[in-house]
């Protein structure tokens, strides 16, 4: 497997990656520990910006979501979202994936893609397929560091699966915003934000001053009034889950 680095953008990408079909023999590898404990981060991180930055009343979607897990717990979290992925089981967000919804209910106020970008070859073709979903998009891809002399120097790399197959710098990012005319937000790791908003200051980067803490209480205290308050959907859920089954079952 070779690999080949931009020399204007700093940017990693394999050659032609033609083992692709055995490295999808199962969607999610063996190898991927971190599933659990990588989406319980994320959807606390999730919640934070949306409930901070974007109308928490909409629906969001989560684009290549995996098992579900993700929208499982932002749905518990109170926040409307749905699940798409075309390559995996839905298992945790059974009711809530995009094929549930009809056509005119296919925008979103935002759209995360969480561990996608680097399985891809062209970002740019799946970035706007995002688009057609949404004008906020939340991504999450960790960063190419400074130095890479070997595949094995890098943990991020995963050479084993073969399903990671584009590397990502800050400055390449930046060149795919700027095509579409968008607005990029990152933390300069692995959180990275698509969008048409411009924000005083960064949302990926916690305010850790005290003004910039009480000013951040006193916006979103504002806006929390202007919302419907942010209730768990866990009952919700459960009660139309158990509804779908009873129509579900035969009659007699």
């Amino acid at each position: 497997m070779q690999y080949y680095k931009c020399t204007y953008c700093g940017s990693l990408q394999t050659e032609k990656p033609y083992w692709l079909d055995e490295a999808y023999e199962t969607a999610i590898t063996a190898t991927d520990i971190g599933l659990l404990n990588r989406n319980i981060t994320l959807s606390n991180n999730v919640f934070d910006i949306i409930s901070k930055k974007f109308n928490t009343n909409s629906r969001f979607l989560d684009f290549g979501g995996g098992y579900g897990v993700l929208v499982r717990l932002l749905r518990d979290k109170g926040l409307d979202f749905y699940r798409q992925d075309i390559y995996c089981q839905n298992i945790f967000a059974v009711n809530y994936d995009i094929s549930d919804l009809k056509v005119n209910e296919l925008k979103f106020e935002a759209a995360t893609c969480f561990e996608v970008f680097e399985h891809v070859t062209d970002p740019y073709k799946l970035l706007e397929e995002l688009l057609a979903y949404s004008s906020n998009i939340l991504i999450s891809t960790t960063l190419v560091p400074g130095e890479i002399n070997s595949p094995t120097d890098w943990w991020y790399i995963a050479q084993e699966t073969g399903q990671h197959i584009t590397f990502y710098s800050l400055k390449s990012l930046e060149i795919i915003a700027d095509r579409y005319h968008l607005n990029l937000y990152s933390n300069g790791e692995n959180l990275h934000l698509f969008t048409r908003k411009k924000f005083d200051k960064n949302p990926l980067i916690p305010n850790n001053s005290i003004i910039d803490k009480v000013k951040n209480k006193v916006v979103f205290l504002l806006k929390k009034s202007t919302q419907t308050p942010i209730k768990s959907l866990t009952e919700y859920d459960l009660n139309n889950a158990k509804l779908i089954a009873s129509n579900q079952r035969p009659k007699g």
